[in-house]
């Protein structure tokens, strides 16, 4: 039975808070701090309340109602007011917002204990209570905007007298909730993630529920608020919802627990048939056609469009949901998902993502139990039709070709190209796949995230290039893992039978000498290799002779390149800034890229409340954010004498000559490979079938030469060669 109350209308719109009030305070004394203005508002004058009723206005106490001095009851028609009302000035204009022109005032409306800034317009809003409304806002036409006593919006707190079964949790990266986190106002992607990880450690996650605890207050009594210049029309039903600065709403069913951030610089906008409740949507997120969206966190810049499902899920700064499901998961900045047949759900992606028409990531749906999890490294592109069993892992930039993968995967080759043969019944995996068939997508790919970051406040550093820390370091597992595939594929002719048993330091040796020095005895080699999948079925690695040399030589340029990227003032000042280099683990905290020591010394201090609330941890984010560089040079350049197998004591300037040397044919490489893998587009005569001529076929789709990136990446060719013989000339090299 509905539980329908019955009470006095004389107390519509008073005894807002339910709770008893503390000693000396009213039901306004929080709103009276959220309201600064407060103080800028008189009673109505005789003439003032006689204008009013004129205009068909009531109120259940006129003394209850406050106006600033330029108030204009001419502007104030068929309302109906309860409770204490707060009006700023209205002044006889109309106010305009893309075509469409209301006049300034409150038209049509219900009211209950509201406060307005200047010059807003509400029209037609059949039920507006407990809000806080800005400079210039324009309400129109809604149905229900009202606040309770006990609004969190949306944030993963309780207040006074509630139970704890009625807070708020986000089920990340598992469907079993084992993984779960107190969503709130801020959350960055790093801060998911370290909460998400480490479950293990009682005391760092007992630290974090504490951060949010103490982030708010337990009182209750806040109003929602409207930002200066916000426009809301055509919306059904908005509450517990505050809102700030030039947001844009309209159209939408139900807005519920929310808060919308907005400002002038990055203006949020939820359009129409969107349903949200229980989240918290970043600055300059755009939200439309139909969406749905419940218990989740959108961080700035992020777009949910086109009937989107994002449920208990996280996702990152810059990134785009179209269409699609999206299911318990937290998703790093640069993610893109744009087809209504694409399913993701118990996943950990860490940007610079696409997900593909078809691709099906789900836990339960082909596992035994709804506890499975897919981690996947930056640059995760499962292809068309692609359907996956948790529990899988993905090393960076894994392409993943079409097709139904029945056993657990654990890719741990970066730059792959994944492919289930079903015809030999056989796993293939081609290292390296990027750089020799498409270096066009790859370069791109990191060109263009770095271009549309639109962040106005960059507390992490996000990491975008393919050549980082943390693909560098599974390149170097790679090669270790090509080494020793390729030693065990040549003893294991019967030619090369070996005689005595050897040892795994020994099979790497032997691949290693072949993989450098005979390529193309390797070539005929079936290189297998165990490990990356859950089968009994074999696995081969595809082009190992080509891919081998290849990373070795991208481990130099990422060497060199951060090397030249230092700029430092001479040969010895390089040596002296690296004497201490050294390699390590690395890891993904939320897009920005961390040493392992550095993540391990940041959770210590966390849990010596060193860092004690969630802005201590962000700024601890710019901390780290700032050492990045010369943590990537210190990386880079271990990483650089490893792969050529010097010691830093013996490293020379003629060795750092010869490799910028070196650095310049490996870069005229891959600037190649960009212009010739996107011409195959234009030279394959199926591309072309489609136009009468090659004329129209650019007019259409854009001429090869007239390509800016293409073209950018040939300018940027010639300032490197520039840069590195000023180098070497400037160094004395």
């Amino acid at each position: 039975m509905n539980k329908i109350q019955k009470k006095p209308l004389s107390s519509l719109g008073y005894n807002f808070i339910e709770t008893p009030l503390p000693k000396g305070k009213d039901e306004y004394y929080l709103r009276n701090e959220q309201w600064s203005r407060k103080d800028q508002y008189r009673k109505l004058t005789a003439y003032e309340v006689e204008a009013l009723v004129r205009n068909d206005n009531t109120s259940d106490d006129w003394n209850t109602i406050f106006v600033s001095e330029e108030f204009n009851p001419q502007l104030v028609q068929h309302c109906h007011f309860y409770g204490m009302v707060r009006i700023g000035k209205l002044e006889p204009y109309f106010l305009e917002f893309h075509n469409l022109r209301l006049p300034v005032g409150l038209y049509n409306s219900t009211i209950c204990a509201c406060d307005f800034g200047d010059n807003v317009v509400v029209h037609n809003v059949n039920y507006l209570s407990h809000y806080i409304i800005g400079n210039e806002v324009i309400l129109a036409n809604i149905n229900e905007m009202a606040t309770t006593d006990y609004a969190k919006f949306g944030n993963g707190i309780v207040k006074e007298a509630e139970q704890e079964s009625g807070r708020i949790w986000l089920e990340l990266c598992n469907e079993n909730g084992g993984r779960r986190v107190m969503p709130f106002d801020g959350m960055l992607p790093g801060d998911a993630y370290l909460w998400t990880r480490n479950r293990d450690d009682e005391q760092l996650q007992q630290q974090f529920k504490s951060f949010t605890e103490k982030q708010f207050d337990k009182k209750r009594g806040y109003y929602g608020m409207v930002g200066d210049r916000c426009v809301i029309k055509n919306c059904k039903m908005i509450k517990d919802v505050t809102i700030g600065s030039d947001a844009y709403l309209k159209g939408a069913n139900k807005l519920k627990n929310l808060t919308i951030n907005s400002s002038a610089e990055a203006s949020s906008q939820i359009g129409e048939g969107c349903e949200m409740v229980n989240g918290i949507v970043g600055y300059g997120c755009r939200v439309f056609y139909g969406v749905k969206a419940v218990r989740f966190v959108m961080a700035s810049h992020s777009q949910l469009k086109y009937g989107a499902r994002l449920i208990n899920s996280y996702l990152g700064n810059n990134a785009t949901i179209s269409c699609c499901e999206v299911l318990n998961s937290l998703i790093f900045p640069a993610h893109e998902q744009h087809h209504n047949n694409s399913f993701l759900c118990a996943a950990l992606i860490m940007g610079q993502s696409n997900m593909a028409a078809g691709a099906t990531i789900g836990s339960n749906h082909n596992s035994r139990g709804a506890d499975g999890e897919i981690i996947a490294a930056r640059g995760f592109w499962p292809g068309l039709c692609v359907s996956l069993k948790h529990n899988s892992s993905f090393a960076c930039f894994t392409l993943i070709s079409k097709g139904t993968y029945t056993s657990e995967l654990d890719i741990s080759i970066p730059f792959s190209l994944v492919v289930n043969d079903e015809h030999e019944n056989r796993l293939k995996i081609m290292p390296g796949y990027w750089f020799m068939y498409n270096m066009y997508a790859i370069a791109r790919n990191s060109w263009k995230y770095v271009d549309r970051d639109k962040r106005t406040e960059k507390i992490q550093h996000i990491e975008y290039d393919y050549l980082a820390p943390d693909s560098v370091e599974e390149m170097f597992n790679g090669l270790a893992i090509m080494e020793l595939a390729t030693g065990e594929a040549w003893y294991r002719l019967e030619e090369n039978a070996p005689k005595k048993t050897l040892t795994e330091k020994d099979i790497r040796k032997k691949g290693k000498e072949l993989l450098l020095n005979h390529p193309e005895e390797v070539a005929r080699l079936t290189i297998l290799v165990k490990g990356m999948e859950n089968s009994s079925r074999e696995v081969q690695l595809l082009k190992v002779h080509k891919a081998y040399p290849l990373y070795r030589e991208l481990i130099a340029l990422y060497g060199i390149k951060n090397i030249l990227a230092a700029d430092k003032a001479s040969f010895a000042a390089l040596k002296e800034a690296v004497k201490s280099a050294k390699r390590g683990a690395w890891h993904n905290v939320g897009g920005q890229l961390m040493k392992a020591e550095t993540l391990e010394q940041l959770k210590t201090r966390i849990k010596k409340n060193k860092i004690s609330n969630w802005n201590q941890l962000h700024d601890a984010y710019i901390e780290i954010g700032e050492a990045y560089a010369d943590d990537k040079l210190q990386h880079a350049f271990a990483s650089l004498l490893e792969i050529k197998e010097v010691n830093i004591k013996d490293f020379t300037g003629e060795q750092l000559a010869s490799w910028l040397t070196d650095s310049v044919g490996t870069m005229q490489f891959l600037t190649e490979q960009i212009r010739r893998t996107r011409e195959k587009d234009y030279k394959n005569p199926f591309r072309q079938m489609t136009y009468g001529n090659m004329k129209e076929m650019n007019a259409v789709i854009g001429s090869l030469e007239d390509n800016s990136f293409i073209n950018q990446t040939a300018t940027e060719l010639e300032a490197y060669k520039q840069k590195v013989q000023k180098t070497i000339r400037e160094w004395e090299l």
